[in-house]
């Protein structure tokens, strides 16, 4: 279930990270700008939407009852693939958009 969760959340925040910039790049921006403003203004909904479901991980990380020894190595994996689908989704991705739209770009010129 926890796996779910993070495959949720990274998907997730890709998805409205993409979205925002092609809206912004319909808005007229340019590619750099796109993404500067794009990360600048879906940082603190992508960190609240990484956070939430880190925090939901805490009751397993701290469990001591019965299972706890199967839960707690779950959670720190899924916390740590939060973390890191997180700052994935802030450097990666915009740098790989910005390249494949110069790309793109660079296609039609020479059409």
């Amino acid at each position: 279930m926890a796996f779910i969760v993070l495959l949720g959340v990274a998907v997730q925040n890709g998805v409205v990270l993409v979205t925002f910039f092609k809206q912004l790049r319909q808005r007229g921006m340019g590619v750099l700008e796109t993404v500067r403003t794009g990360c600048g203004l879906r940082f603190r909904p992508l960190l609240m939407t990484a956070l939430t479901a880190f925090v939901g991980q805490l009751p397993l990380l701290y469990a001591t009852g019965s299972g706890a020894d199967i839960q707690r190595p779950l959670a720190v994996v899924v916390m740590g693939g939060l973390v890191t689908s997180t700052l994935l989704t802030l450097v990666v991705l915009p740098t790989i958009y910005a390249w494949l739209a110069g790309r793109r770009r660079e296609v039609r010129r020479g059409s």
